[in-house]
C-alpha cells in the first residue's frame, strides 16, 4: 500500500524563497529521489509563506528508512539548517485508492 507523507514549515527569517527553493530542488535530486520506494514529491508555498511538502512512498518501510537517515545525512544540512524548526508539523497517510 502506498503511503503519502506531508510536511509543513516555515522558513528562518535569513532565508529568502530563492535560495530555500535551490536547496529544496537539490535535496530533491540529491537525496529523496535517489532512495528506494521514492514515487513523487510536491512542494507548495502559502501567500503567508508556509510550505507544504508532499513526499508519496511505494510502502510505509521505505518511507521510514529514508525518514530515519535523512537528518543526519550530508545532503540534508542545508535544507534543514533553512527550516524555522519551531513550525515544523508532519502527517502520514495511507492511500485509499
Amino acid at each position: 500500500m502506498s503511503t503519502v507523507e506531508t510536511v509543513r514549515f516555515k522558513l528562518i527569517p535569513e532565508i529568502d524563497t530563492d535560495t530555500f527553493e535551490r536547496l529544496d530542488e537539490k535535496v530533491e535530486s540529491d537525496y529523496m529521489a535517489r532512495r528506494p520506494g521514492f514515487v513523487s514529491r510536491e512542494v507548495t508555498r502559502s501567500e503567508d509563506g508556509e510550505y507544504l511538502v508532499i513526499v508519496h512512498w511505494a510502502t510505509p518501510e521505505e518511507a521510514d528508512a529514508t525518514m530515519q537517515g535523512f537528518f543526519g545525512a550530508a545532503e540534508t544540512q542545508d535544507f534543514l539548517a533553512a527550516i524555522d524548526k519551531s513550525t515544523v508539523v508532519s502527517g502520514r497517510y495511507a492511500a485509499v485508492r
